[in-house]
């Protein structure tokens, strides 16, 4: 194995993470907290589960930054978890402290690398890491419309009873309730989704995928998601280091895509071994690029509060 991918923070997202990229094989992982002896342990844990399961695996738990040197890919899911009744909003100025530091150490070891964020609020720590990092904008990606694409189609899944692998679609916009799809780039099978429900039906499940986050806090309790947002990670890590060119919805920083400059929001984009390698321009009505540029206005107001 000769990738190797960082993840800053050991908590569950982080730590799911690392256990699908050890199954797979795919790279060397290093898992860096603050709190060494927890990424120690998480490690200690995967290394004995790749074994039961006969998988050759190279995972190591630190609390240095020096160690994600000649990372291909950091990945950043460190920072306070959302709550219930929370908006991810309302983690802004707690995590762009964690974010400011994190950033800093990925430049001065990891120059060369790939940033995906998972952080919240998202499209926010992302346009932060990339102001902060200097990094070129195809480097530095958040991973939340690949989420909100999932919870979509799981949605989708669930209510016409279609394997999930027949079902396409995706979520613009940014990770809160200003994210939006278009029913005509939606299908089941290649097929148009207009088939098989009606707009309000679609309407109905995209309200969900909105609240998705928060119908798990609500159902736990004590924590958030972490599985799904550890697998929107891996299919997107995947895509990077083995050059898959696929097309999936990504955080990317806009410099006049869509008349839209200086925010990160979502849009489907192509990843590659060189992160963005391009985004995909599709014709927008009136009316959907105003969903577009609502998105992109809640965000910058969101990006004022930054600490710079």
């Amino acid at each position: 194995m000769q990738n190797k991918v960082s993840i800053i923070g050991a908590g569950n997202v982080g730590s799911a993470l690392a256990f699908l990229l050890a199954q797979k094989e795919l790279a060397k992982i290093v898992l860096i907290d603050i709190d060494k002896d927890m990424a120690i342990g998480k490690t200690l844990d995967i290394y004995q589960a790749c074994s039961a399961l006969g998988i050759d695996c190279k995972i190591y738990g630190s609390n240095a930054y020096e160690d994600v040197s000649n990372s291909a890919v950091v990945v950043i899911t460190a920072g306070f978890p959302r709550k219930a009744g929370m908006d991810r909003a309302e983690l802004l100025a707690k995590n762009a402290s964690i974010i400011k530091d994190i950033v800093k150490n990925i430049v001065k070891y990891a120059p060369n690398s790939i940033i995906l964020m998972v952080t919240n609020p998202l499209d926010v720590m992302t346009y932060y890491a990339f102001k902060l990092s200097g990094f070129d904008r195809t480097k530095v990606l958040g991973e939340a419309g690949m989420l909100d694409t999932s919870r979509f189609a799981t949605f989708i899944s669930q209510k016409l009873n279609f394997s999930i692998q027949n079902i396409n679609s995706l979520i613009f916009g940014t990770h809160n309730d200003k994210m939006f799809t278009i029913n005509r780039y939606i299908n089941i099978g290649g097929f148009p989704i207009s088939l098989f429900m009606k707009t309000k039906e679609i309407k109905k499940l995209i309200e969900r995928t909105k609240k998705g986050g928060e119908e798990i806090i609500k159902l736990l309790k004590t924590s958030s998601a972490s599985y799904a947002p550890a697998a929107s990670c891996f299919r997107m890590i995947e895509a990077i280091l083995k050059d898959k060119k696929y097309i999936c919805c990504s955080s990317i920083y806009l410099d006049g895509e869509y008349g839209i400059k200086d925010v990160c929001i979502g849009l489907p984009v192509k990843l590659g071994k060189n992160g963005v390698e391009e985004i995909i321009k599709l014709p927008l009505t009136a009316k959907e690029k105003k969903y577009l540029l609502d998105a992109a206005s809640n965000c910058k107001e969101l990006i004022k509060q930054l600490p710079f």
